[in-house]
């Protein structure tokens, strides 16, 4: 036998192994549980990211409390505005986590053998890479969901008002309008900064491992208790966003579509541009519902994710760590 066809063999056999490792059981189920958890804690606060959407895309409504914006958007144009765009959002946010958890759990299931020890250095790793992974592929689902959620809404900005927007009818007739009228390139608005903020869930995962371990190896017991995930949830995601909230504010200017300067200047000269025009405080506009709606989104997500896999784990009578 020749070297090269020995080399063709193990590189094959190589290949086998990490495709066995990436396609398991136990990656399924994080993911099946992350995108469900994921979509119900949305379910539960969607009403605080309508909220903090309008407060970073337009720029003359008044920065208030989470619980006035909402009485004032309810006020001006109805209860159930608060819950518009909920049904294309759930459906991204599914496919989203799933892309999200699934690349997560491969990456480390692929590279970290049994005696490797998981660390901070390598949850960040396989977050950010996940975290990019996931942002090239579902970008243009969240371009038309900014869209949808904006449709009809009454802007304080006369720039937003005076802006001719298509009528969407939905996630599909959003994405082929949006590529219709402003080009294929239009549904990866924003993507720069995603790809940048791909550093919030790479943060919070780091943050929520490295804690939850902690607690694990201080009850010398795998399985925390639901309030421990929902606090551990809660400290990740909160560390998370104040780091990376500014650019935040960029992401959802860009994938408005409302503002046509900013699609054409780089993140740095967009970051510029709002502090010269509307102060230091516009880069944190909406924190505060942002803070609210994500840390409790986040805690009960990885609450929920955390309930699911191990009940379908025990269920099932799987070894999470095996293949």
């Amino acid at each position: 036998m020749t070297a090269l066809s020995k080399f063709d063999k193990s590189g094959s056999s190589m290949n086998a192994t990490l495709l066995q490792k990436l396609f398991t059981f136990p990656n399924l189920v994080h993911a099946v549980s992350g995108a469900a958890g994921s979509v119900f804690a949305m379910f539960v606060f969607y009403p605080l990211d309508t909220a903090r959407t309008r407060l970073q895309v337009d720029d003359k409504r008044k920065a208030k409390h989470s619980p006035l914006v909402m009485a004032e958007i309810a006020k001006e144009e109805g209860l159930l505005s608060l819950y518009r765009g909920l049904f294309p959002v759930l459906v991204t946010l599914c496919c989203s986590n799933f892309v999200y958890f699934y690349t997560y759990n491969g990456l480390k299931t692929t590279y970290l053998s049994d005696i490797d020890k998981e660390t901070p250095i390598k949850d960040l790793t396989f977050a950010f890479v996940a975290g990019v992974i996931n942002v090239l592929v579902t970008t243009p689902l969240w371009v038309v969901n900014t869209r949808l959620k904006l449709q009809g809404a009454n802007f304080h900005t006369d720039e937003h008002k005076e802006a001719k927007v298509p009528r969407y009818r939905g996630l599909i007739d959003a994405l082929l309008k949006v590529a219709r009228h402003e080009g294929i390139a239009a549904l990866w608005n924003g993507t720069l900064p995603s790809v940048v903020l791909a550093s919030n869930p790479s943060v919070q995962f780091m943050v929520y491992e490295a804690v939850k371990r902690y607690f694990q190896s201080l009850l010398k017991t795998k399985e925390l208790s639901g309030f421990l995930y929902f606090i551990i949830g809660a400290i990740a995601k909160t560390v998370a966003t104040v780091v990376t909230y500014p650019l935040q504010v960029v992401q959802s200017r860009l994938r408005a579509g409302r503002h046509k300067k900013s699609e054409q200047q780089g993140i740095f000269q967009n970051l510029v541009d709002i502090v010269k025009d509307n102060g230091v405080s516009a880069l944190y506009k909406g924190m505060e519902a942002k803070l609210i709606q994500t840390v409790l989104t986040a805690a009960l997500m990885f609450l929920t994710y955390e309930k699911i896999a191990a009940f379908i784990f025990r269920t099932m009578g799987h070894n999470p760590n095996g293949t």
